[in-house]
């Protein structure tokens, strides 16, 4: 079963109001309802990607839930095929997105399963603490409300100055990015410019994006948080025991699980493990169809 390539134009909300284009992907071929033809009662899952990367990465979670669930994933503002130089980057920006996707692909009111990796993650748990009317559970890989965390946009800019631009081939890319299949989506990100493979972002956009993060945390919004919530921590990763104790902490009834030996793409490093989380998780809240 593939996916439809769709462009969506939001709002800018800026002083010039200019609109954002969104590039997505979407399991549910033109015509279809909201379960394109799965159980009518599994809800969609709406997959964000984390910073500078493209909604490519979640094709193998897509490959594997789209037989049962309608999955849709979008690049996010800055990042892939989407407006590359958005003037807002802000977390309510990114908030904006995800419920103007939602409404215009028609994904219904208080079924949809919001999913999302780091940065991604943060955006999706903001939007479930905002718009508790819209999301039935939320999924968390590598994410959470901690901080702030000062030295990011620094840690961020140096990270992208590191690239060795441009890449001379995807292999070349894959290796710099790690290897295995981590590397692969982070090199099937790139596209062919001058001399070979560039990034499809713009270093300045990414620091601008994480500049909230520098100066604040969100307990407050995880603490509005009112739907079921999947924490999956890599044993190799960003995101802390015991940050993710004290979510559940916090939220009594949050599930935290955890993939030993993964790194922060987990869900790069071993889809099959996410996936058997998510699926489990799912079938605990009536999320129907997901087998594990």
């Amino acid at each position: 079963m593939g996916t439809t390539a769709r462009t969506i134009t939001v709002t800018g909300r800026d002083e010039e109001d200019r609109p954002v284009r969104l590039f997505c992907t979407d399991s549910a071929d033109d015509g279809e309802g909201d379960a394109g033809g799965r159980g009518v009662d599994s809800p969609p899952l709406l997959l964000l990607h984390g910073l500078a990367g493209h909604c490519g990465e979640w094709d193998a979670l897509t490959a594997r839930f789209a037989a049962t669930h309608r999955v849709v994933a979008f690049d996010a503002r800055g990042s892939g095929a989407s407006t590359r130089r958005p003037a807002d980057v802000s977390r309510a920006a990114h908030v904006r997105d995800v419920v103007e996707v939602a409404q215009a692909l028609g994904l219904p009111t208080g079924r949809l399963v919001l999913v999302g990796q780091s940065m991604g993650g943060l955006t999706a748990l903001l939007t479930a603490a905002a718009h508790p009317e819209l999301v039935r559970a939320l999924v968390l890989i590598e994410a959470g409300p901690g901080g702030p965390s000062p030295s990011l946009p620094e840690t961020i800019g140096a990270w992208l100055d590191s690239w060795p631009v441009p890449f001379p081939d995807a292999g070349a890319a894959a290796a710099f990015f790690g290897g295995g299949a981590a590397g692969r989506a982070w090199a099937a990100g790139l596209v062919p410019g001058p001399g070979g493979l560039r990034p499809r972002v713009d270093r300045d956009v990414m620091v601008a994006t994480v500049q909230e993060n520098a100066h604040r945390d969100y307990w407050d919004a995880w603490d509005e948080v009112r739907c079921p919530v999947l924490v999956v921590r890599a044993g190799k990763g960003m995101l802390k025991q015991r940050e993710a104790d004290r979510m559940a902490e916090r939220r009594p009834g949050t599930r935290i699980a955890v993939v030993p030996d993964a790194g922060h793409d987990v869900h790069l490093d071993d889809p099959a493990a996410v996936y058997g989380e998510m699926a489990a998780f799912l079938a605990e809240v009536g999320g129907g169809g997901a087998r594990a």
